[in-house]
């Protein structure tokens, strides 16, 4: 592949690129971002099983630890399939709303499943069948953020709708952690259909940096070991306003 590969959608300007540094750190990586320097990905060529970035490994944590016998899965975004391509053995539905990114996963990227569905995934989510999924895992964001359609009331009723009654929804977001009016918004709104939520973030060196956050919500205790949260700690949400459609 040339250093730098660029593709135009209805919905990003896409570039995937070749790196020899990547956070600070020497190697030889490939990345996928968007037009707004957002990253979507990033492999590590000389080991491609490495999971490099923080919050995936996390999530795969707390879906390998609150339910190891897990079989089915709905992810909203695919990027370069991250977390559906670590887990072959697992039945994955993948909605993805560009059809680039999914193209480019699978030629710079090595995605290889047949489980990416094209199209919004709260429309795609609300045609499965009621009760059916063991983790609903949001990752969709555009150069506003999260769409508002996946982080409103009657969105996270769907997905409550669609786990079985021991299921979680994980979702990564950015923002400022415990300083952000949207994420107490969000977890005020999830908090409306879920009896069991709690939410992390990777540490900031001030109150207005952006960062991943990870909410989980579920109907059921949600456990985890913080040793293998990839360097993510809990934080206290305060009240929010509710969001809906």
């Amino acid at each position: 592949m040339h250093s730098e590969l660029q593709r135009n959608s209805e919905n990003h300007e896409i570039t995937v690129y070749d790196t020899t540094e990547l956070y600070g750190e020497k190697g030889s990586f490939r990345v996928m971002q968007f037009s707004n320097h957002a990253t979507q990905g990033a492999m590590d060529l000389n080991d491609p099983q490495r999971i490099l970035f923080e919050y995936p490994r996390a999530i795969i944590h707390f879906m390998e630890f609150n339910l190891p016998s897990f079989e089915d899965v709905f992810l909203i975004g695919h990027g370069i399939g991250t977390i559906a391509g670590h887990f072959p053995d697992k039945r994955f539905k993948v909605a993805e709303l560009d059809k680039q990114v999914v193209e480019l996963s699978r030629r710079c990227f090595g995605y290889s499943q047949d489980n990416v569905v094209i199209g919004d995934g709260r429309q795609i989510l609300e045609g499965e069948a009621p009760q059916v999924y063991d983790y609903i895992i949001l990752d969709a964001f555009t150069a506003a953020g999260t769409p508002r359609h996946l982080i409103s009331r009657e969105f996270f009723s769907i997905t409550r709708s669609k786990l079985n009654t021991s299921g979680y929804i994980l979702m990564n977001l950015m923002g400022k952690g415990e300083h952000d009016p949207l994420i107490n918004a969000i977890y005020t709104t999830l908090a409306e259909e879920y009896a069991y939520i709690r939410a992390f973030s990777l540490p900031s060196e001030g109150a207005t940096d952006i960062q991943n956050i990870i909410m989980v919500g579920g109907s059921t205790p949600i456990r985890f070991q913080a040793r293998h949260l990839a360097g993510f700690k809990e934080i206290q949400l305060g009240q929010g306003y509710l969001i809906q459609d």
